[in-house]
């Protein structure tokens, strides 16, 4: 179990600490000077001694200790002052069990209630008060400090709070405390809930340094998983980069694994000292999760004095991690103090995050707590926030559970789940067996079905065989009616052309659908057979094909001609001087050749194979990817297109205005953004499927 003090500064924290443990977590010549903790200090309480290790002192957690790493109590000593609420934060992100120090003599203060409303805020509901100090007053006046911070703790919601009195200088009251510790302790272990086996290790980082003969060594409370000496770890920042865990020591102690609600000490292989500091992750390269515009559900504290509203600034606390960024406020115009609700958090630097995460938001200039909650979805969209669909999504994200996340969030997932990417959001390895997630929890069987709940997912919602993709049956239909339905419209509109090319036809669903999920619906559609493809043209099997006589050996003239002119294809002219056809029936076959599919037709009188069409997108996907890792947009200009295909400047301004048109790009000022996931063709579709 992890314990954490909080409390107004002098109000001897450190001082009690040291009474538990013997060990006086202020390290720095800085703090002994000036009488004050600055820094996150650390110790660590067992029933017997044992001799302190290099490693251990370093850590400034020498004490006593049992021999046991696993059992023990790790203490993080945060600092009192005003100003030093963010290290405050850097600590309390990981702690089990609050222990709240009030001094006899000075009652409640500022940052006692602050600490306090952080403490409430992140729904760390186990602890306990201590008034320290208790040899300054008498006894009615203790009475009163007892009666004060007990009603206190009741208005934050920390009703389970029981309230102790000592004196470090008398040591009254101290092995009361201790023994309540070690209870808790106990009630605590019994009442964890076993990590799953698939959660992917993360930790963030509270301490960095180097030790001689061990290398560079990273410290902080475990988040999340098991790691274990051998295992690869990444920054979350740089996750192309991996280090393989040297050593490991909990409590001090070496050991070959550790496990979330420990503190613990890692030792990597090939990582430099000045490429970590405090603030960091640290986690599996499996599970890396970097985002810049999340959802929350949030409580503002009851401290406030006006509610708070959408396009403020925030300072975001995370773990061990500090971001500003911008709020929206959700599905209404604010939320009131003591209230809670849905926004969005638009970050101003990304953010290593996963879904259930805890979080506090302080104020813009950082200097009074405004909020806390936690993380509903870590990928936030950009459009259609409001929506009430998406409102009602969320809402059902609010538990912790992942399967019941997916259980009561797929009738209302507009497009279905990426389950791979669902995994890693939620701080799962993305090769987890979607079955095999949900076999540990057989006893979660419910009481009116007697069915397990992932039973009940699959019977209602509809998984690709790869296990990929799951979308709620009724959804599925949906999707597939509208896709019928737009074909049709087409096919009405323009009855002499094969069908809708698949960019047009996904743009109907706007933005939020992805190539991956729409490529997925239509092959689904194809191996109903409601629906034929042939060379990216959509359309349903009744319209089906004609293509003439004529125009069927015009095709077998000149589809080699034109594919073996490559990118700069011959013109209608050129064709029929080749072919001795007349040009006006050259130009009247190759425009039907169009439309059905067989031929794209970039200008008058200038078709394209579709082969050719292909590794011309292919071209501009390539550059777009290089400008993407160089500016951070993927985009394509003319003379870069120019330069790659070969072409003059004016035929390739017409070869990016006709994938602007066909939906593969946007022009946006002088360069053509690339749609984000756009295919031209699919690779799962073939003509032979049509």
């Amino acid at each position: 179990m992890i314990i954490g003090t909080a409390g107004h500064i002098d109000h001897g924290k450190t001082s009690l600490v040291k009474a538990l443990t013997g060990v006086d977590t202020d390290r720095l010549a800085e703090e002994k000077r000036r009488g004050m903790t600055i820094e996150l200090g650390f110790a660590r309480m067992l029933n017997e001694s044992v001799a302190s290790s290099g490693l251990e002192a370093s850590l400034g957690t020498t004490g006593t200790s049992g021999t046991s790493g696993t059992s023990g109590i790790s203490f993080i000593d945060v600092p009192g002052h005003e100003k030093l609420v963010r290290t405050m934060l850097a600590g309390a992100s990981g702690i089990d069990f609050a222990m709240l120090v009030i001094a006899a003599d000075d009652g409640l203060m500022p940052q006692t209630l602050e600490h306090l409303a952080i403490l409430s805020l992140l729904k760390i509901n186990q602890g306990c008060i201590v008034i320290t100090k208790c040899d300054k007053v008498d006894g009615a006046l203790l009475e009163q400090r007892v009666r004060e911070a007990e009603n206190i703790a009741i208005n934050y919601g920390l009703c389970e709070f029981s309230a102790f009195c000592v004196s470090t200088i008398t040591g009254q009251g101290i092995e009361s405390l201790r023994a309540h510790l070690f209870a808790a302790q106990l009630n605590h272990q019994a009442q964890i809930k076993v990590s799953s086996a698939y959660d992917g290790f993360r930790m963030g980082l509270d301490r960095a340094f180097s030790l001689e003969g061990i290398g560079t060594v990273v410290a902080g409370s475990i988040h999340k998983g098991l790691v274990r000496v051998g295992d690869e770890l990444c920054l979350a920042h740089n996750p192309d980069h991996h280090y393989r865990v040297r050593s490991l020591q909990v409590h001090g102690e070496q050991v070959q694994e550790a496990c979330a609600g420990q503190r613990c000490a890692i030792a990597l292989a090939g990582l430099e000292r000045t490429l970590t500091e405090r603030g960091q992750m640290i986690c599996s390269p499996r599970v890396v999760s970097t985002t810049e515009r999340l959802d929350a559900y949030i409580e503002v504290s009851k401290s406030q004095l006006k509610p708070l509203r959408s396009g403020g600034v925030v300072h975001v606390h995370a773990l061990t991690q500090e971001r500003v960024a911008s709020l929206a406020v959700l599905g209404r115009d604010s939320i009131e103090p003591g209230d809670s609700g849905l926004v969005q958090l638009i970050l101003h630097r990304p953010i290593h995050l996963w879904n259930s995460d805890k979080l506090i938001l302080r104020d813009a200039s950082a200097s009074s707590t405004v909020a806390g909650g936690s993380v509903l979805e870590v990928r936030g969209p950009k459009r259609y926030r409001q929506t009430p669909e998406r409102l009602s999504y969320l809402q059902t994200q609010r538990t912790q559970d992942l399967l019941s996340r997916l259980q009561k969030g797929l009738p209302l997932a507009p497009f279905g789940v990426n389950i791979p990417q669902k995994l890693i959001d939620n701080g799962v390895d993305p090769k987890t067996d979607l079955k095999d997630l949900f076999a540990q929890g057989e006893q979660q069987k419910s009481e009116a079905t007697g069915r397990h709940p992932i039973q009940t997912i699959l019977t209602s919602a509809f998984l690709s065989l790869d296990q990929l993709w799951l979308i709620d049956r009724e959804v599925l239909h949906t999707l597939k009616t509208k896709v019928l339905k737009v074909l049709a419209e087409h096919h009405s509109q323009f009855p002499e052309m094969l069908g809708l090319i698949q960019g047009r036809a996904k743009l109907t669903f706007g933005v939020q659908m992805t190539n991956d999920i729409w490529m997925r619906i239509v092959d689904q559609m194809l191996e109903e057979r409601l629906i034929g493809v042939k060379n990216g043209f959509l359309y349903l099997p009744e319209h089906g094909e004609v293509i003439n006589d004529a125009d069927q050996r015009i095709a077998q003239k000149v589809l080699p001609l034109i594919e073996e002119g490559g990118f700069d294809p011959p013109w209608v002219r050129d064709l029929a001087t080749k072919t001795s056809i007349s040009e006006i029936q050259m130009r009247m076959a190759l425009v039907r050749l169009a439309a059905l599919g067989e031929l794209y037709q970039v200008v008058k009188d200038l078709f394209y194979h579709p082969a050719q069409v292909q590794r011309m997108a292919k071209i501009i996907q390539d550059i777009g990817a290089i400008n993407s890792q160089q500016t951070g947009k993927s985009v394509v200009g003319a003379a870069q297109f120019r330069d790659a295909t070969g072409l003059g400047r004016k035929r390739a301004i017409q070869i990016l205005e006709f994938f602007d048109k066909i939906g593969f790009c946007k022009r946006v000022g002088d360069v053509h953004l690339i749609r984000t996931g756009t295919a031209l063709f699919s690779q799962v579709l073939s003509d032979k499927r049509a």
